[in-house]
């Protein structure tokens, strides 16, 4: 518990942590010991000057403690090295000339962890890898069963990077695992419930928080709402039916708009608000008002105190941000509607490395003990003071 409160807020001080856990004061100086001894923690005199009575020392994370993230997407697989707090220490973007195949991925991602490892053994204690994929991903196995725009089908990838790094490896759906760090360290901080979407080039992508926890449904594929129908003329999609919201709202389209064949969110919005075109007006409110349905229906079902764009979503709200607002309030029922507000992601393009990175922590969280026992890591430092 102590663990996680440091981890989700940063420095706290020992009268904080009593506080928020409920525990008594011993109680808590026994288990910050504890804490301390596994070089998990470390304290320092607390901050500030005039304070009455018996300082608090403030408990820091250590700075030892680290995840490895993974990403594949249809162009690049992206390596990252997290610390506690979701503090991105490191992230290499391995660009890939075709659609990586699963093996294709895993053997990219392994080859990155092996150049880093001497680093990593000598100045890290790695609790384990997470991977954030773009698809229909079972948690409990680590087994993607579906990512169709990067074409694998039933591809045990948690197994496949943990046989070729030595480290514990889990994997998970993308905007899932994004969902939970927005809620944590984001646009959704202090919020219990969120909706999170985020349109890249393989497609849209959505997680659901429902009362502080992540809607994962029977086996972990809930909010797929990038599969929510949207128009009755629709195209037909991958998944086989027609007028999905991402067959109807895509980051292709925008970009042959603004000039690119690719390129950041922050390149595609200079662009195309720098455009002012008729056509580029035109396309950004047809996305809308299909990106408008889908989000209508949501908050009709979820109820959410926020609603989190990310990716080219984020970039057309931001383009017309009075736009998703008026829709809301015009369409969807006045009580969820009155209730939810609408922000951009707010951890910026380390957001799929935090999420990711959340995911390899689960185990650790639960049980920092643990560490000592995790394949390819070090002894538990000695703890820092001061």
């Amino acid at each position: 518990m102590l663990t996680s409160l440091v981890h989700h807020h940063g420095v706290l001080s020992r009268a904080q942590l009593t506080r928020q856990t409920g525990l008594n004061r011993s109680t808590v100086g026994t288990l910050i010991g504890q804490l301390i001894s596994l070089g998990l923690v470390y304290e320092t005199a607390p901050a500030g000057e005039g304070q009455v009575g018996r300082p608090s020392p403030d408990v820091h994370p250590s700075p030892s403690i680290a995840a490895l993230a993974v990403n594949p997407e249809i162009d690049a697989v992206t390596i990252g090295l997290v610390g506690l707090c979701g503090k991105v220490q490191k992230k290499i973007r391995f660009e890939t000339e075709r659609i990586p195949s699963a093996r294709e991925a895993v053997n990219i991602a392994s080859t990155v962890i092996a150049g880093m490892r001497s680093e990593l053994d000598a100045s890290y204690r790695i609790t384990g890898i997470g991977m954030a994929v773009p698809g229909l991903v079972n948690r409990d196995d680590g087994v993607v069963r579906h990512a169709p725009h990067l074409g694998w089908r039933n591809e045990p990838v948690a197994r496949m990077l943990s046989e070729a790094t030595g480290y514990r490896c889990q994997a998970a759906n993308d905007a899932s695992l994004s969902a939970e760090a927005e809620l944590i360290f984001g646009a959704g901080a202090r919020q219990g419930n969120l909706i999170y979407l985020n349109g890249g080039a393989s497609g849209i992508g959505a997680g659901i928080i429902a009362d502080g926890h992540l809607l994962k449904g029977a086996s972990g594929y809930a909010g797929e709402l990038g599969h929510t129908f949207v128009r009755t003329a629709g195209k037909t999609c991958h998944c086989g039916a027609t007028g999905c919201l991402e067959t109807e709202v895509s980051q292709s389209r925008l970009l042959e708009l603004a000039g690119l064949s690719s390129g950041d969110t922050a390149d595609l919005e200079q662009a195309l608000s720098s455009g002012n075109s008729a056509e580029v007006n035109e396309e950004v409110t047809r996305q809308l008002t299909f990106l408008g349905i889908a989000l209508r229906n949501a908050v009709n079902i979820f109820n959410p105190e926020v609603i989190v764009l990310d990716g080219f979503l984020g970039t057309l709200h931001a383009l017309a941000p009075a736009s998703l607002d008026g829709m809301l309030i015009s369409q969807a029922m006045d009580g969820p509607a009155g209730q939810v507000k609408i922000y951009r992601a707010a951890l910026g393009s380390d957001l799929m490395m935090i999420g990711a990175a959340e995911l390899a922590f689960t185990q650790f969280l639960a049980d920092p003990a643990d560490i000592g026992a995790t394949p390819g890591t070090l002894p538990a430092p000695t703890s820092q003071t001061g």
